[in-house]
């Protein structure tokens, strides 16, 4: 998977910084004011977080790969 300098740089930001705060606001105000779905709504964030690293660690992977021996992934099988 190869993902576009501006997409990979706007899931980094979402998955590092984005997502976490959400989590952990969503997660601080639910319990000051009651909110439903107080530990549902931040697992969930996180899950999403932990997934979009995961796309983005291997588009890193695959662009560090390619880079370092002039071939994609799928050629070094």
């Amino acid at each position: 998977m190869k993902l576009s300098d501006k997409v990979y740089d706007a899931l980094k930001w979402l998955c590092i910084l984005g997502l976490p705060a959400l989590s952990s606001l969503y997660a601080t105000l639910a319990g000051i004011w009651g909110w439903p779905f107080a530990e549902q709504i931040p697992q969930t964030l996180s899950a999403v977080g932990l997934a979009v690293g995961t796309v983005i660690g291997v588009s890193a992977a695959n662009y560090n790969q390619k880079n370092i021996t002039g071939k994609g992934a799928q050629d070094h099988a």
